[in-house]
């Protein structure tokens, strides 16, 4: 994998109680920092606390569509480290088929992807947001909401510092960007919905002559024969070329089937990479550091994105594509929007306008995504039965141009306006759809 990068240092600050800031944001993720970086690029006083220290490691499938490049670029980060590792498209093998599909050619979006671990990949992001003014307390965690009982808003947070002792931060506004779990918005009394698809990922890293592969790979058909069952499984597994002499080796799986919670998923990836050819190394001799799960909150399954005084970001609010279970692109997008809302808001003169202007982030999330998101949770449903799967893969992945249509679409690739066909007929049908 990726070697050690230096430690990131953090902002020294007053540890004691009554520190201030205009904005808190709670996680220094891909989210979290950039929420910061906006922020702070415009002048805001931001106070961004993460409970660990960087670099750290998350579990992810290190694959970035170039959706994700875009925000990378937006952000000013340099991607001539030889520790990006460009990909050309998407490889997909079911059915019997294998089909190579280069990222479209398009104006709104770059036509190349990356792959960088998490291990240092978060660290970037949270240097660009400290570069750009923001104060960064690592090893700072945040234990629950300091709520204004005349007005029920929150209006900061109770932390432990690096030593563990009690410690609060003021802001008339705080970023949930805590993850999946998010304690912070389950203390604001904001809770999962039931109604929204979840899925689980789970990943390793084997050395493999395939280390250097210039295409994601992507395997739709994953069959569970164990117990003597023949399953086949709602979600794909994955090879994303690490380009540091590993390959990134996962599966994701969602919970369109009954079968979802008796799935034992790393013995699931284990006897999936055994299959795998022996020259490509995917054994337990190879393997580089265990087998890591982590769940994927998608189409926003936790709403409202704001109330009270709190902007929720990333997977705080499940704001990962049902589509294809990405996530970064994501939530530095939502990142962006919220921090250009909040900007907005600090400039108005009046509690009531400012509320006002605060009250259009989730608006503005659901224009953006909602009917996208809607659409991928009716795909996600079609996954969940194994016929449509097998004639989907028997029939679909032979037919090119269908499938450069599925790229676009499970990836989101489209010109907003003047696009081709293929864009006008996505974008459409993201229109109509119902609102997340």
């Amino acid at each position: 994998m990726s070697e050690t990068a230096p430690a990131l240092q953090s902002v020294p600050g007053r540890r004691t109680a009554g520190e201030s800031a205009d904005v808190i944001v709670v996680g220094a993720g891909p989210s979290g920092s950039t929420v910061a970086y906006y922020l702070a690029q415009a002048g805001l006083d931001v106070l961004l606390l993460e409970k660990t220290a960087f670099p750290r490691e998350k579990v992810c499938g290190d694959g970035l569509t170039p959706r994700a490049v875009k925000q990378l670029t937006a952000m000013g980060v340099s991607l001539d480290d030889k520790a990006w590792i460009r990909n050309h498209g998407l490889r997909i093998i079911g059915g019997g088929v294998r089909i190579e599909l280069p990222w479209p050619e398009l104006g709104e979006f770059p036509d190349f992807g990356l792959v960088r671990t998490r291990h240092d990949f978060d660290q970037i992001l949270a240097e660009r947001a400290v570069s750009a003014g923001a104060r960064l307390l690592q090893r700072t965690n945040v234990t629950g909401p300091v709520v204004d009982p005349r007005s029920n808003r929150i209006v900061g947070v109770n932390a432990k510092d690096p030593d563990g002792e009690p410690v609060t931060y003021r802001a008339p506004l705080v970023v949930a960007a805590d993850g999946n779990s998010s304690r912070l918005s389950v203390a604001m009394g904001i809770r999962k919905r039931d109604d929204r698809p979840m899925g689980v990922a789970v990943r390793t890293y084997f050395t493999s002559p395939r280390h250097d592969d210039d295409y994601l790979e992507s395997w739709l058909e994953l069959w569970d024969r164990s117990d003597g069952r023949d399953v086949l499984l709602p979600g794909y597994g994955w090879v994303f070329g690490v380009g540091d002499g590993t390959s990134n080796i996962g599966l994701g799986i969602l919970n369109s089937t009954a079968s979802f919670r008796e799935v034992d998923y790393r013995a699931l990836l284990r006897r999936w990479t055994d299959s795998m050819p022996a020259e490509w190394g995917f054994t337990q001799d190879n393997q580089q550091g265990p087998i890591r799960g982590a769940a994927l909150p998608m189409g926003f399954n936790r709403t409202p994105h704001y109330t009270r005084g709190l902007l929720l970001v990333g997977d705080a609010g499940g704001m990962i594509n049902p589509f294809n279970g990405e996530g970064i692109a994501y939530a530095m997008e939502a990142g962006h929007i919220a921090a250009d809302v909040i900007v907005q808001a600090h400039a108005r003169p009046t509690q009531q306008t400012r509320e006002r202007t605060l009250l259009r982030y989730p608006r503005i999330l659901s224009e953006t995504y909602g009917g996208y998101y809607t659409l991928g949770r009716y795909f996600v449903k079609m996954l969940g039965q194994p016929e449509f799967m097998k004639y989907a893969t028997k029939y679909g992945l032979p037919q090119r141009t269908l499938m450069r249509f599925t790229l676009k679409m499970l990836a989101n690739l489209t010109e907003p306006t003047r696009g081709d066909a293929m864009d006008r007929v996505i974008n459409g049908l993201s229109r109509i759809a119902p609102a997340a």
